[in-house]
């Protein structure tokens, strides 16, 4: 076979059809090789693209967390400024509340405790609706014990679950009694990422989807209670941190990226939304209920407990002095000073 090759090539004839068959093959071997280094060249390149794509994304989402979070400890810093430089507020002699019922999230403690306190005392019938059994009945025992009149009960009730709202609400219509007072007190305040039970951002559940649906559910009830001669009212315990909110409806559940505070500033925006289009809708079907926000401002509560260590320790010891819970928020209800309506979002 070698003879014949050299002898082929000496006469200068054409090589066989097995030589060009092997030829070809190799040129088609080296032809796929080289779209195959091609290929992965352009592949390499999405990729390199891709890659630095998303770490543009992420600094980005860093830098606007970071932003978010120095704007609401401005925010902060300013409304303690106002509160320290402002003459307090000094409410008038209340009415009294005998035959009212109402009914207050988050009760067990902070806020909702003397606010459930301080309408116990004018002789309201309060419904505490709280996550924590223990210490719903621990404030239950307290108020009764301050005052032996008291007409004080709890029930259970987890913003962070819809069918929990839906069992609270289900309790408290089988006592048959009316509803003229719904506080929606509790709420959650930069807590680490997590879902609720029905696979919502937490603070979205809480502090509005679970209100939403509670307030929703006992509007029949406020509307027959409110015919009787005075208007049944619905408050949101709002705060001023929905200035630094905004409403993404193509990512409600924080998503694409997750920032406890601007998770907490996009709750409290919503929830005062929905305050304010409640109080428009009631308003021009003519329903007897009207529906109010109200900002404490910097109160001593726990719902601090998740703030930057430092930080948190500093309003600890600073609120412990200055922002006693029971001058706070004694604030006047069901004649409250609120914003109604179109107002809450001066």
């Amino acid at each position: 076979m070698a003879h014949q090759a050299a002898k082929q090539q000496l006469d200068g004839s054409p090589p066989s059809h097995g030589d060009s068959t092997k030829d070809s093959q190799g040129e088609s071997g080296l032809q796929t090789e080289r779209q195959h280094k091609e290929g992965g060249e352009t592949d390499s390149l999405a990729c390199t693209s891709h890659v630095l794509s998303e770490m543009s994304a992420a600094r980005s989402h860093r830098w606007s967390n970071l932003l978010t979070a120095a704007q609401l400890y401005l925010l902060g810093l300013k409304v303690l400024l106002v509160q320290l430089f402002t003459r307090p507020f000094r409410l008038p002699v209340m009415p009294r509340q005998d035959g009212k019922v109402a009914i207050v999230t988050g009760g067990g403690k902070g806020i909702g405790f003397e606010v459930v306190r301080h309408m116990a005392r004018l002789g309201a019938h309060v419904i505490i609706g709280g996550r924590d059994e223990q210490e719903g009945l621990a404030a239950v025992r307290r108020i009764c014990e301050e005052y032996k009149q008291a007409k004080v009960e709890f029930k259970k009730l987890d913003l962070a679950s819809l069918q929990s709202v839906h069992h609270f609400v289900q309790s408290f219509k089988q006592l048959e009694l009316p509803l003229n007072i719904l506080i929606n007190n509790a709420g959650v305040m930069l807590v680490p990422e997590g879902r609720t039970e029905d696979g919502f951002e937490q603070h979205l559940g809480v502090n509005y989807l679970g209100h939403f649906l509670l307030t929703w559910l006992l509007l029949d009830t406020l509307k027959d209670s409110g015919k009787c001669g005075h208007i049944s009212r619905v408050v949101n315990v709002s705060s001023s941190a929905h200035r630094i909110g905004t409403v993404r409806l193509n990512d409600l559940n924080s998503c694409q990226c997750y920032s406890a505070h601007a998770a907490y500033c996009h709750s409290k925006l919503a929830q005062l939304l929905f305050s304010s289009h409640l109080h428009q809708e009631l308003q021009r079907r003519g329903s007897p209920v009207s529906s109010c926000a109200v900002d404490p401002g910097m109160v001593d509560t726990a719902l601090y407990r998740h703030l930057w260590m430092p930080l948190c320790l500093a309003q600890s010891a600073f609120a412990h002095l200055l922002l006693r819970v029971k001058h706070c928020c004694d604030f006047r209800l069901p004649y409250s000073h609120v914003r109604d309506g179109k107002d809450q979002l001066v």
